[in-house]
């Protein structure tokens, strides 16, 4: 596996391996350029042709292998996709499955996700949600009224806004090319309807405000500031904060200001979103994912016994100290007198750096910033972005601290909850006392640690376990709590740490490995995958090699399970652990196989010995 990775670093000392999140985005991506009349050929044939081979064998598209049946928003996605590709027809028995699938659940009107409603509304196939005619006002206003735009994520905020001017202008693109999807409708209806609960919501906010605050609908100046906010978040490479997703309804949104398709702006996007298309498959990324893999790689390798003076570990550190940022996002409304320090996602993010990656990034140039080398104070000001960015709470968010948020019935779609919001999480926490503990040697006894680890002993399930809000799920949580709790001084025969251990000795498969599907995320209970996966697997050894003095039956058995189920590479490889929208998103993140693999029989070796 070491050689494996050493021999897939580029030559500037990145690791670039492509993500895999289903066919939403492909889908998107051939919608977006037959609307805008842009004639890939080569390409949209290759997206299409990938969409079509992830059919299910009843026409159905998942979005994990083994969701039941089959997922209503994907396989109205890629039916409208395939169609519009001009390479399937209805008349096709593949395509007559899919829509036999789709009118069996209830037809388009069924639909929950946000971007599907979206696309779907803004290509004339159905109506816009009244829930999204939100005047521009209530979040872009001089006179300081309305809603806060940044009680919500950075990352909601970016889809959101490009929304809602194509919702308030009722836009409306629909070539004669285009196909008619209205009989995937059951019923004359082309209304979502989960749109009708928003009405009382609605109400009951519009009764709490001042009448005479309410300014009419799509001002031109509520208009320019809402296109101001998406020019000022573009990222060096044409993507809006760097997510694929976003950028589509940004360009959709700027056809409904009247910017011509031929534009450079839209240009401009359209290179944004070819640049993350993946370089080895016709696959469109949400985003890309160098910092993460570089850092985590990197880190992996050095604990893999690779010295620091390695020349493939002093080149991705070099390629990270250039990528920690400088420009100030939006995150430092909440954190006000924090100089930037932190690290993003991407090669290309700028302005949305994150919790997860700063702390992977700290740990990976640790060896290589001194006072001496003048690169000590970088470190610095990256720790203490790190340290900043704590909640209230005393948990840890992704991308921002945690502000004042809108009401939980606000938005009725799907994951609406997890999407909108940017709450501390367990797995998130873990990871940064993993960091203090591991890299810092804090401990508790200080009131400032002990916070943290009472949320995080605050945020345990009665059965033991801990959820992850950014794996999948339950066992990333509780891997990652434990981990954490014992690196700054948690003594493993804690109650609570007992009480995680034994809740994943009880789900441990028969193999000895562990495995959870991605519907745990969905209804926040565990569910079992009934199989093993590496990274699952990985993460629960992590648990208990942190609270154990001495390797144990099920500790072995759950590392022969590792070795079988990296040598096996079947299904379970590629399963998605990686949890993005709750409910309508889950990735596979290649180096998930490298990274928590080679990071668990590390330290099982280095703590056990052969």
């Amino acid at each position: 596996m070491t050689a494996d990775l050493l021999r897939t670093q580029s030559q500037d000392g990145v690791w670039r391996m492509c993500f895999d999140s289903g066919t939403m985005t492909d889908s998107y991506l051939i919608i977006l350029l037959r609307l805008l009349g842009r004639a890939d050929e080569h390409l949209i044939h290759l997206l299409a042709a990938r969409i079509a081979s992830k059919q299910e064998a009843n026409g159905a598209w998942k979005i994990y292998p083994d969701e039941l049946e089959g997922n209503l928003e994907a396989t109205a996605e890629a039916y409208f996709a395939l169609l519009y590709a001009g390479y399937y027809h209805a008349a096709d028995p593949r395509m007559l499955m899919a829509k036999q699938f789709i009118l069996y659940l209830g037809g388009l009107s069924e639909v929950r996700n946000l971007l599907t409603q979206v696309i779907f509304a803004a290509t004339g196939q159905a109506e816009w949600p009244r829930l999204l005619r939100i005047p521009l006002e209530a979040f872009f206003s001089d006179l300081g009224i309305g809603l806060d735009l940044f009680s919500i994520s950075g990352h909601a905020r970016v889809h959101l806004v490009p929304t809602l001017i194509m919702a308030n202008k009722q836009f409306v693109r629909r070539p004669v090319t285009m196909p008619n999807l209205s009989d995937l409708f059951v019923g004359s209806s082309r209304a979502f309807t989960n749109d009708s609960t928003w009405i009382s919501a609605l109400n009951e906010f519009i009764s709490s405000l001042p009448l005479t605050s309410l300014l009419p609908s799509s001002s031109k100046a509520a208009l320019d500031q809402a296109e101001a906010f998406m020019f000022e978040r573009l990222e060096p490479n044409g993507t809006l904060l760097t997510f694929s997703t976003a950028t589509i309804l940004m360009i959709l949104a700027l056809l409904a200001l009247d910017y011509s398709p031929q534009s450079s702006a839209i240009n401009r996007l359209l290179t944004g979103i070819y640049s993350i298309i993946c370089k080895d498959r016709p696959h469109l990324q949400v985003s890309s994912s160098e910092v993460w893999d570089t850092a985590m790689i990197s880190y992996t390798l050095r604990e893999a016994g690779i010295p620091p003076s390695h020349n493939a570990l002093e080149r991705a550190g070099a390629y990270l100290l250039n990528r920690q940022q400088n420009r100030l996002g939006d995150w430092a409304i909440r954190l006000q007198n924090t100089p930037a320090g932190g690290w993003g996602f991407s090669d290309v993010n700028t302005l949305y750096p994150d919790v997860d990656d700063s702390a992977a990034a700290l740990r990976a140039i640790r060896p290589y910033t001194s006072v001496a080398n003048g690169l000590y104070a970088n470190w610095q000001r990256g720790l203490n972005w790190v340290l900043a960015m704590r909640n209230d709470d005393r948990g840890w968010p992704a991308f921002e601290r945690e502000g004042n948020q809108l009401p939980a019935s606000f938005f009725t779609f799907e994951g609406s909850a997890d999407i909108s919001t940017d709450p501390s999480t367990v797995d998130l926490t873990g990871r940064v006392l993993s960091f203090l503990g591991n890299e810092l040697g804090m401990t508790i006894g200080h009131q400032w640690l002990d916070d943290s680890v009472q949320w995080v002993l605050s945020q345990q399930t009665r059965n033991g376990s801990w959820y992850g809000r950014w794996g999948i799920a339950y066992i990333h949580g509780t891997g990652a709590a434990i981990q954490g709790m014992t690196a700054v001084g948690v003594p493993a025969d804690h109650p609570a740490i007992k009480k995680g251990i034994k809740w994943l000795l009880d789900i441990q498969n028969d193999d000895g490995g562990w495995g959870e599907s991605c519907l745990s995320d969905k209804v926040k209970r565990y569910v079992p995958l009934h199989a093993s996966t590496p990274s699952q697997t990985a993460w629960a050894l992590d648990a208990l090699t942190a609270a154990y003095t001495k390797p144990t039956p099920a500790l072995e058995s759950g590392v022969n399970a590792l070795l079988q189920s990296l040598e096996r590479r079947d299904w379970t490889y590629t399963y998605p652990t990686g949890a993005l929208l709750p409910g309508s998103m889950y990735v596979h993140y290649p180096s998930n196989n490298y990274v928590w693999p080679m990071l668990a029989l590390s330290a099982i070796l280095k703590k056990y010995g052969s």
